[in-house]
């Protein structure tokens, strides 16, 4: 059996290579018209196969950490993380998140609730009575803020000086041609954000352990962390790199998930309308909240936070009437595997009520399988919470109508300018008031769902 079929359009030399990182939406659209859900590119060295749908997802999934491997997938994350993770062998994997997965329960998320939405109306409270923001520019130091302080302790971000500044040049490592040794302006920065990360997060440990709290808070947790196979502490380097992967992976996709859903739900007024009309904020509705959610669903089908899901083939594997070779970068697009007509009929259009009675649409935004992102429902919950909060204060339009992706293989962010126009609502008691019920005049106040 043979390679899947190739793409048409590789370049002398580098194949595919520069419109893979620079218009890969465009790549797969052509691939999918020529050769159906499973196709090849020309990359440098290897061949890359390139995967389309639920079907072939499930193969992704179901061969993760047998025939392909997520670790070496991801080369760029190693010098930004090391060995942490999904980065580390297959047993020190699964002791990490043993160690994390209980903090992401629903107990431990409601437990942020109140943190997300004092923030969020910190957020709105500090603005003008009304004015204009870029929503990307807005959201990524509001959302570095809750996470840093739901994962690190109240108002960390606030303590480091230029915290959410470190975590965009840290994030500059993400570079999937150059080795993290070569000497790149853009990976010098992100070495030296990172090396001082790394210091930050230490101390924070040290000092939490020093001073501990009545009651455990994440940061406590984590620091007293033991292996529940060994009982040995879990060694220091590997609680600072779980630290910055989890403040970081909780900043890069929920900016962009979130600032997508605000301008789905601002192009159609008829879905925001419904979630105004839901439930009041409280916890104890969170199941309830049923528009929101699907909203947030749709967003995430119509804008998946990342351009792929990657994985590196590790022996032959023949799959589906082809052969993928070891070595080949294999890859699960999301963003045209959510707008197959087989898949979601009218792909295109916005319509979050396509998700009525699926409990787990075919969505890959957050991965899948055993690797899929443990922090999934904390991003929707604290989307939910900006979300009612911004509806149900501000009156919001917006300026640049017709936003577009940023291009290349960092995270499905809108390209800036992407801003809006506020006025702050009258009559709209301020964030330490409260009603009788809760709710806000006409603009009523959404709940949310773990």
């Amino acid at each position: 059996m043979a390679l899947p079929p190739t793409v048409s359009g590789a370049k002398p030399l580098l194949g595919h290579t520069v419109e893979f990182l620079r218009n890969p939406d465009a790549l797969v659209e052509r691939g999918l018209r020529e050769h159906g859900t499973i196709f090849s590119v020309k990359l440098p060295g290897r061949p890359g196969v390139v995967l389309l749908g639920p079907d072939h997802a499930s193969f992704l999934f179901k061969e993760t950490d047998k025939r392909l491997s997520i670790k070496d997938a991801y080369p760029f994350f190693l010098h930004m993380f090391g060995r942490a993770y999904f980065l580390a062998e297959q047993d020190e994997y699964r002791r990490q998140r043993d160690i994390l997965l209980p903090q992401f329960s629903g107990k431990h998320i409601a437990g942020h609730i109140d943190l997300m939405d004092r923030k969020a109306n910190e957020f709105i409270d500090n603005l003008p009575d009304q004015g204009e923001f870029d929503l990307v520019e807005a959201f990524g130091p509001l959302i570095i803020d809750i996470t840093a302080s739901s994962f690190l302790g109240e108002d960390v971000a606030a303590k480091f000086d230029g915290f959410f500044a470190t975590f965009k040049r840290f994030s500059e490592g993400m570079d999937p041609i150059l080795p993290g040794w070569f000497p790149a302006p853009h990976l010098i920065r992100s070495h030296r954000a990172r090396d001082l990360l790394r210091k930050k997060s230490k101390q924070l440990i040290e000092d939490r352990r020093r001073n501990p709290l009545p009651e455990p808070d994440f940061l406590q947790t984590l620091s007293t962390a033991i292996y529940a196979d060994t009982k040995e502490p879990v060694p220091d380097e590997v609680l600072v790199a779980m630290v910055l992967m989890l403040v970081w992976v909780g900043h890069e996709t929920t900016v962009s998930h979130l600032s997508w859903a605000v301008i789905d739900l601002l192009r159609n007024p008829h879905e925001r309308t419904k979630i105004e009309n839901e439930e009041t904020l409280d916890a104890k509705t969170l199941h309830r909240m049923e528009n929101l959610d699907r909203a947030l669903h749709e967003t995430e089908r119509l804008h998946p936070v990342t351009n792929g899901v990657v994985r590196k083939a590790v022996e032959d594997i023949e799959y589906d009437g082809h052969t993928i070779p070891k070595g080949a970068i294999v890859v699960l697009h999301p963003g045209k595997s959510h707008r197959l007509d087989e898949v979601f009929p009218d792909p295109h259009e916005y319509n979050p009520d396509r998700f009525i009675g699926q409990k787990k649409p075919a969505l890959y935004g957050f991965g899948g399988g055993f690797h899929r992102c443990l922090g999934e429902n904390f991003a929707y919950t604290e989307m939910k919470v900006i979300v009612t909060r911004l509806f149900q204060r501000l009156d919001l339009e917006l300026i640049d109508t017709d936003p577009q992706p940023a291009k290349g293989q960092a995270n499905n962010w809108p390209q800036s300018p992407c801003r809006v126009r506020y006025r702050k609502l009258e009559g709209h008691q301020d964030s330490g008031e409260k009603g009788t019920d809760g709710r806000c005049g006409e603009h009523q106040a959404s709940s949310i769902h773990s």
